[in-house]
């Protein structure tokens, strides 16, 4: 990693969390990954509709913190042509590696300043990343600038109250294994309003907003709290109130 990654690594809170997991982002059960796998088969459907409606079958489309590239690959998968940048080198030769379509472009790269011209994209996603910055309103002006007017901008982080700091930092603490320390900081959580906000200021409307959570009454759940190993069927839903995380997408209306 070269000297301004290495700087910016310090402002990636906990992506070594992240960089040592190699082939466990796709096949561990013991570690909170396979929470986000399985929450990623809530929102992929979704994601694909309102691309299709908004874009169309075949959008131009930036992954930023693409980790091992869950949404990249299945993005890539459904017909789109798909960058991916992630600080983490061992983890996008996972994210190359689990490409089956062969034509997805990763590279290691800065979510502050993306090696892309200014609207080169028709959506841009950061999914799982706004949560792990120290400055996420900068993201979002810089997804903006790489987003071609009328574009879509995709995210997903929690929400910040009492029961998110619940469920998410000490939910995983008391009962998943191999949970990190810090894995999730609770003052880097964003108030959904606070995401329209910083949106507006960047000349984007939020279109949609959904909360997501596990479902709590399933069986997978007391599996998870007897065992600390993460049921291949634990199933996560879509909410009306954005409770704990959330995910939605805002449109490019305007120039910043």
């Amino acid at each position: 990693m070269d000297m301004d990654l290495a700087k910016l690594d310090k402002e990636i809170v906990n992506n070594e969390a992240y960089d040592h997991l190699a082939e466990r982002w796709y096949e561990a059960q013991d570690d909170p990954i396979a929470l986000l796998r399985n929450q990623h088969k809530v929102e992929m459907p979704w994601i694909l509709e309102e691309i299709r409606r908004n874009i169309g079958y075949h959008a131009e489309i930036l992954d930023m913190g693409c980790g091992a590239g869950f949404l990249a690959n299945d993005l890539a998968l459904a017909g789109h042509s798909v960058q991916g940048i992630d600080l983490s080198t061992s983890s996008l030769k996972v994210a190359q590696n689990r490409d089956v379509t062969h034509t997805v472009h990763y590279q290691q790269g800065d979510v502050y300043s993306v090696p892309f011209e200014k609207e080169s994209f028709d959506v841009v996603c950061a999914m799982d990343l706004l949560e792990h910055v120290s400055d996420p309103r900068r993201v979002i002006a810089e997804a903006t600038r790489v987003l071609r007017p009328g574009g879509l901008f995709f995210f997903n982080t929690f929400a910040k109250n009492p029961l998110a700091w619940l469920v998410v930092i000490k939910g995983m603490e008391w009962f998943v294994k191999n949970t990190p320390k810090d894995y999730h900081v609770y003052s880097l959580f964003i108030d959904p309003e606070q995401i329209r906000e910083w949106a507006d200021d960047s000349g984007l409307e939020v279109t949609q907003i959904r909360g997501i959570r596990p479902v709590f009454a399933q069986k997978a759940m007391l599996e998870l709290i007897r065992t600390g190993v993460v049921p291949k069927d634990f199933r996560f839903k879509f909410t009306k109130l954005p409770l704990i995380a959330y995910t939605g997408y805002a449109k490019k209306m305007r120039e910043h």
